[in-house]
C-alpha cells in the first residue's frame, strides 16, 4: 500500500473523485499544510491556520500508479486558479501536491512540468508541491459527505 495527498478545493468532492478509481483502497479528508496543531473545520475555514483541505489517498500501487492520481489530479480541478475553485475561496481551496517521497516529488513535478509545456491552460499553474506535513482528519460528518447524501460530485471546474 502507498498513500497520496492531493488538495484541489472543497474536499468533498475531490474524495468523491479518488474514491471511484480501481487501486483506491480507502480514503479520508481532512486539513494538511497549516501551522495550527489539531485544526477543526471552522478553525481552516477562518484562512489562518494556513491548511488546506485535503484528501489522503490509500492505493495499491500494483492496481493504480502514483502517475494515474496524479492525472486524475489535474484532470479534476483548475490548477491556475490561486486560492480557490469555483465559488469557494481562501487559502484552504488552494491547489497543492504533499509528496510522501522523493519518487512522489519528481512524479509531481515531472507532471506540472508536463502540463505546463502542453499548453493546456493560458494561466500559470499555481499548484503548490511541497513535503506532506501532519495530516489532521476533518470532522466525521465531512467523511464521504456526498456519498452520504446521494450525490455524484460537487465540482466546478
Amino acid at each position: 500500500m502507498a498513500k497520496a495527498t492531493f488538495a484541489a478545493g472543497c474536499f468533498w468532492g475531490v474524495e468523491a473523485t479518488f474514491r471511484q478509481l480501481e487501486g483506491v483502497t480507502s480514503t479520508r479528508v481532512g486539513y494538511s499544510g497549516g501551522h495550527f496543531d489539531k485544526p477543526t473545520y471552522k478553525d481552516v475555514c477562518t484562512d489562518g491556520t494556513g491548511h488546506a483541505e485535503a484528501v489522503e489517498v490509500d492505493f495499491d500501487p500494483t492496481k493504480i500508479s502514483y502517475d494515474k492520481l496524479l492525472e486524475v489530479f489535474w484532470d479534476n480541478h483548475d490548477p491556475t486558479q490561486l486560492n480557490r475553485q469555483g465559488p469557494d475561496w481562501g487559502t484552504q481551496y488552494r491547489s497543492a501536491i504533499f509528496f510522501h517521497s522523493p519518487e512522489q516529488e519528481t512524479a509531481a513535478k515531472a507532471s506540472k512540468d508536463t502540463l505546463e509545456k502542453s499548453r493546456r491552460y493560458s494561466k500559470p499553474i499555481v499548484t503548490q508541491i511541497v513535503p506532506a506535513t501532519t495530516f489532521y482528519e476533518a470532522e466525521d460528518y465531512h467523511q464521504q459527505y456526498l456519498e452520504k447524501r446521494g450525490l455524484a460530485t460537487c465540482h466546478i471546474k
